[in-house]
């Protein structure tokens, strides 16, 4: 066997381990879409909240949101549930359906759940933390909070999948640690982290990985 056959052979090797104890079934797509959805959010939650743009000085000021009503609070925490849902919905079947293409084995096996308690731990842990926000009225770091823990979270399941994840999470950390030392822009980090990010990393990502 010569050192060509050698190599060949040490690749197939890390490959079938890869295969075996990562997530390869995560889609550039459904990154791109899940951005796109927290794009329209932020457009609608800009006038659930009742935002106006601010001539100040011969310049546009950027929007400034508060929730100052138990019924903007409702809508608010009902459309981003429902947000979460259609996102989740939309990794998951877009997963799906890059897996039957590739014929991968698309299973809730060790590997998958092990990924998911590494995600869900700390979002849970981030969304009980912005709910004790909310009920005691503090609404000012709930946006930095959110991007924070999910920073956390993409850094988590780096190890079970893409290891390049844990750049977009690195990314959503600094941007909620930017996020917390300002005051009233709330909307427009939550906007480039959830939203534009996710956009650009869904289609490095595509370009990467999918049209192989």
């Amino acid at each position: 066997m010569d050192n060509k056959e050698v190599f060949n052979t040490l690749s197939e090797i890390r490959n079938l381990m890869e295969k075996s104890s990562r997530i390869l079934t995560l889609s550039g797509m459904s990154a791109i879409f899940v951005g796109i959805y927290a794009c329209v959010a932020a457009v609608v939650a800009y006038y659930i909240l009742g935002g106006e743009w601010v001539l100040s000085g011969g310049f546009v000021e950027l929007p400034r949101l508060n929730v100052n009503t138990p019924y903007r609070l409702q809508l608010m925490l009902i459309f981003a549930s429902l947000l979460i849902m259609l996102c989740l919905a939309t990794v998951f079947l877009f997963s799906y359906r890059k897996a039957k293409r590739n014929n991968q084995r698309f299973a809730f096996d060790r590997t998958a759940q092990r990924l998911l308690l590494n995600f869900f731990i700390p979002m849970v842990t981030g969304g009980i933390l912005c709910l004790s926000l909310i009920w005691h009225q503090h609404y000012g770091l709930t946006s930095s909070i959110m991007l924070i823990f999910y920073g956390i979270a993409l850094i988590n399941v780096s190890s079970y999948t893409y290891s390049n994840t844990r750049y977009l999470g690195y990314a959503q950390l600094l941007l909620g640690l930017a996020d917390s030392f300002v005051e009233g822009y709330a909307l427009l980090f939550w906007t480039l982290g959830f939203g534009v990010f996710h956009i650009v990393y869904g289609i490095f990502f595509y370009l990467k990985y999918d049209r192989r």
